[in-house]
This record gives structure tokens, C-alpha cells and sequence, in this order.
């Protein structure tokens, strides 16, 4: 069983930048794929990035893709979300996931509980 606890969230100015870091216990993750996610009250999970255990290759959604960085420390034990020029509309709650592939969340086995960034204008 992994367990993933996000932190790093808070409130930020448009502009700005935070790091998310996503810390995984139980099991070490080194040998998963690894993803962010985010999600607003009332719609689905929006896929946000992840980055590929063999080789450390990322995929980002082109709606963040040049202000968002996923990145990863094995000796850690976690994952990154570097964030960026962040707008209003980043908004939202983020959820790191491990065990999966692809922008689809339900192909994803572990989730954390998520944390929340709020970017005020």
C-alpha cells in the first residue's frame, strides 16, 4: 500500500510560482510512473502532468505546458509540481497519483488527498 501526502499549497499572486511536493510512504515509488492531477468543485479531474519512472520523460497538458514542471527525487521518495507565472485559473485543488500511465485519471492507482492552491489577481 502507498500512501501520498501533498503539500505545498497555500495562496499565491497571479504571476507568481509555489512548488507542490507529493511525498509517498509504504512502498518506495521509484519503479512507478507518477502524475499530478487537478480538480475544481464539480468537474472531473483534469490531468496536469506525469513524468515516466524509466527514464524520467514528462507529458504536460498543453493548458500548463511552459509554467508547470514535474519532477521527482527517488532518493526522496517524492514528486514535484513546480509552478510557474501561475493565472486565477490555476485555482484549485491538486492531486498527485502513482502506478498508472496516461492523462486519464482512472488509470491511476494511488491518489493523495490532494492540496489546495488558490491564485488571487
Amino acid at each position: 500500500q502507498v500512501v501520498l501526502v501533498e503539500s505545498g499549497g497555500g495562496s499565491v499572486q497571479a504571476g507568481g510560482s509555489s512548488r507542490l511536493s507529493c511525498a509517498a510512504s509504504g512502498r518506495n515509488i521509484s519503479t512507478y510512473n507518477a502524475a499530478w492531477f487537478r480538480q475544481a468543485p464539480g468537474k472531473e479531474r483534469e490531468f496536469v502532468s506525469w513524468i515516466a519512472w524509466i527514464d524520467g520523460e514528462t507529458t504536460t497538458s498543453e493548458s500548463v505546458k511552459g509554467r508547470f514542471t514535474m519532477s521527482r527525487d527517488h532518493s526522496k521518495n517524492t514528486v514535484y509540481l513546480e509552478m510557474n507565472d501561475l493565472k486565477p485559473e490555476d485555482t484549485t485543488d491538486y492531486y498527485c497519483a502513482v502506478r498508472g500511465w496516461s492523462d486519464i485519471a482512472s488509470r491511476w492507482t494511488y491518489w493523495g488527498q490532494g492540496t489546495r492552491v488558490t491564485v488571487t489577481s
